[in-house]
């Protein structure tokens, strides 16, 4: 096709030097264009372009302010994939054998278009225009270009005309798929007010959080005498972003209540003591029976709570004593049957001091986010920035989905170091360094070329992954395996499987790390936005589309995501459809499964069995490869939400339904490091499961 359009390789060596839309670093700077009287369209001038006339070609052409993109020929909205442009100067780089993306220097001069490598399908979802009636042209919003500048190369220690080194930033194993585009529809939406990302904030907040989070383990030491619950700080920040209307993206500010249900529920369940079945039965239960008379008596509870609970620790004990050839069932249906009869009595003891612990940590998060908006916005003040801007008038008009936009711009960064050790970007700002790997490095860059709009030169490429990767590390925590059970994702087979069968191509729940699709929903939109975040999943109104959710394994969230599904599938007349992954917790059963199982919506249900389905670690962008999947320790329930016209799309037939599940058989791992770590890999599987599922545990106190 390149040569059918372009001639002669000379000829093309020839329009590469010339043309306004190459981007070669060594091109001398040509003079301010000169416009021309506009007569675009509205749409094109409000995405940046301009007509000019170029003195040396005699002719018109068209330059993006926004992204320094430059075309002969006019700008075609409605091709989603704005890198394609029309002279195929730009164009996305074609993936190479092995899933591995080409991006030297010379991939630029390849002038195919992905529509020609592609077949259609039947369920394609690539559509020049969005296909409802009177809509106008598609997302018009411009994003980066294609290639990017040489301070990134320089950072890698990779000369811009060197090809060898350029390799390295190629991704030896992807686990996403970056070129699917979107069919997600919505109304156009105004720039976000939330203030972008900067290292010296970010670094306050880790800090914060990390003081934070002392308090929160001190609190449950000194006042019940356990440790904090295992992720319970983690799900504590999940659930309070469902009801906090505060500013700051990741700590609670502004929320009602006050007492957080998530961390009240667990705090109770460790109490007088946590429920460890891996422990002895006996020493089990003689633990739990001394920890209840202890905190009984320590606490101002009735007189009848005394008696009721001393009574039964007195049985129990009298019972140890007395039967010697107890079995391990015995034992434990002996604990059961204390916890019955003591936890109603030792939950009133507690429950003033478990919600003063609630209390305390909400209103130091509260105090700590009012100086870390201090701290930002005299950064803004001190480059002359002002943080109150006038909301722009947005057209009622259906687009594409598009990335996060920020109104407010973005100061100056500081720099951010960066260096290689074995395949591991190592990124550092002030003596605080975080990593991921070189794929998933070369992920972030593709991401952030896709569709940051503000940055063409690359120059705050490094303190953005800085900040990104800090805000992700401090939101796991810092704990062995902590957070990778609540940021686990679906194995690639399964999503390439959904995107056939069902026509998927977004994510609900997901960030640039762990992400398939490179249009996705994520918990930040302040630093996720700029590698392609459209927002969190509960601000996303889709007016058609189909959409994958698998969210983090929180109660609050969960049924959050029920409402927000439902209240969109009732308010569509368009293609519209959710397949739900989350697990089936029967005992007692959460909110959120119960509500989709009886929702009017629910089209059909699966249910996967324990450790015969797998997911991708939430560490996924810095574990080793044996480590990149883990066996599911529950069932996982998978739930179709469509409406009408979804059902007719996308219908999940038995057919579809039986390849969907023969995905699941494609394990992830390798044959070597399932025979050789296996023992280890179980174990960190269970550990896994008990952390997903750790506020599930019955509240029999």
């Amino acid at each position: 096709m390149a040569n059918e359009n372009h001639g002669s390789p000379a000829e093309e060596a020839s329009l590469m030097s010339h043309s306004p839309g190459t981007s070669n670093q060594n091109q001398p700077s040509s003079p301010k264009p000169m416009r021309l009287v506009q007569d675009l369209p509205d749409e094109l001038v409000q995405a940046g372009w301009e007509k000019c006339w170029s003195k040396r070609e005699n002719r018109p052409y068209y330059f993006n302010r926004f992204t320094n993109q430059s075309l002969w020929e006019m700008p075609v909205l409605g091709q989603h994939d704005v890198i394609s442009d029309p002279l195929g100067l730009n164009a996305a780089p074609m993936p190479l054998e092995g899933g591995m993306v080409e991006t030297s220097l010379d991939s630029k001069q390849r002038k195919r278009r992905f529509s020609e490598e592609v077949a259609p399908s039947g369920n394609s979802v690539k559509k020049p225009k969005v296909d409802v009636p009177g809509n106008p042209a598609a997302q018009p919003v411009p994003i980066s270009p294609s290639i990017p500048g040489t301070s990134v190369l320089k950072a890698w220690c990779v000369s811009p005309e060197d090809k060898q080194q350029a390799a390295l930033l190629r991704p030896t194993e992807v686990y996403w798929d970056l070129d699917i585009q979107t069919n997600a529809v919505i109304k156009q939406r105004a720039p976000s007010e939330v203030l972008s990302p900067h290292p010296e904030v970010e670094l306050l907040r880790s800090q914060l959080i990390l003081k934070l989070r002392q308090h929160y383990r001190e609190l449950c030491q000194q006042r019940e005498g356990i440790d904090p619950p295992r992720e319970s700080f983690n799900r504590w920040m999940l659930e309070r972003k469902v009801v906090d209307k505060g500013t700051d993206p990741l700590l609670p500010s502004d929320c009602e209540p006050v007492v957080s249900p998530s961390m009240f529920r667990e705090i109770m369940n460790d109490i007088p003591i946590r429920i460890k079945f891996r422990e002895e039965a006996k020493r089990l239960l003689f633990k739990y029976a001394e920890a209840a008379k202890r905190l009984i008596e320590s606490r101002s509870a009735s007189p009848d709570s005394r008696k009721v609970v001393k009574w039964n620790v007195e049985d129990t004990f009298s019972w140890l004593r007395r039967d010697h050839s107890a079995s391990k069932e015995d034992y434990m249906d002996r604990l059961e049957h204390l916890r019955k009869q003591c936890g109603p009595h030792v939950s009133a003891a507690a429950k003033d001091s478990v919600e003063g612990i609630c209390s305390k940590i909400y209103y130091i998060s509260l105090e700590y986010v009012k100086r870390i908006r201090e701290k930002h916005l005299a950064i803004l003040k001190e480059n002359n920035i002002s943080a109150e801007i006038e909301a722009p008038e947005v057209q009622d008009r259906l687009v594409y989905c598009y990335p996060v936009r920020l109104a407010i711009p973005s100061p100056p960064l500081p720099s951010v170091e960066m260096h290689m050790e074995n395949n591991v970007a190592c990124v550092r700002y002030k003596g605080e360094m975080v990593k991921v790997s070189r794929n998933y490095f070369s992920k972030l860059w593709l991401l952030y070329r896709y569709s940051c709009i503000d940055d063409s030169g690359f120059e705050k490429f490094l303190p953005r992954v800085w900040c990104l990767l800090r805000r992700y590390q401090m939101m796991f925590g810092v704990g062995l395996y902590e957070g990778t059970g609540l940021q686990g994702a679906l194995p690639v087979h399964v999503f390439e499987a959904l995107h056939k069968l069902f026509g998927v191509s977004f994510e609900c729940f997901a960030s640039p790390l762990n992400c398939y699709f490179k249009q996705y929903c994520s918990a930040f939109l302040d630093t996720d936005g700029y590698f392609g975040s459209r927002g969190p999943c509960l601000d996303f109104c889709p007016i058609s589309g189909s959409f994958e959710a698998n969210p983090p394994f929180c109660e609050e969230l969960m049924d959050a995501m029920v409402s927000h599904f439902e209240k969109l599938l009732e308010s569509s007349s368009e293609p519209l459809s959710f397949i739900v992954f989350i697990p089936e917790w029967r005992d007692p059963p959460t909110p959120a499964l119960t509500r989709m199982e009886q929702s009017k919506f629910k089209r059909h249900q699966l249910i996967l069995s324990a450790f015969d389905h797998e997911y991708r670690s939430g560490s996924q962008h810095v574990c080793k490869k044996e480590e990149m999947y883990y066996k599911a320790v529950h069932n996982t329930a998978v739930l179709f939400l469509q409406n009408s016209a979804g059902f007719a799309k996308w219908e999940p037939t038995p057919e579809r339904l039986q390849e969907l599940v023969a995905a699941y058989k494609h394990s992830g791992r390798t044959l070597s490091s399932s025979s050789s770590s296996s023992s280890s890999s179980c174990d960190k599987e269970r550990e896994l499961g008990r952390e997903q599922s750790g506020s599930r545990e019955p509240n029999a106190n």
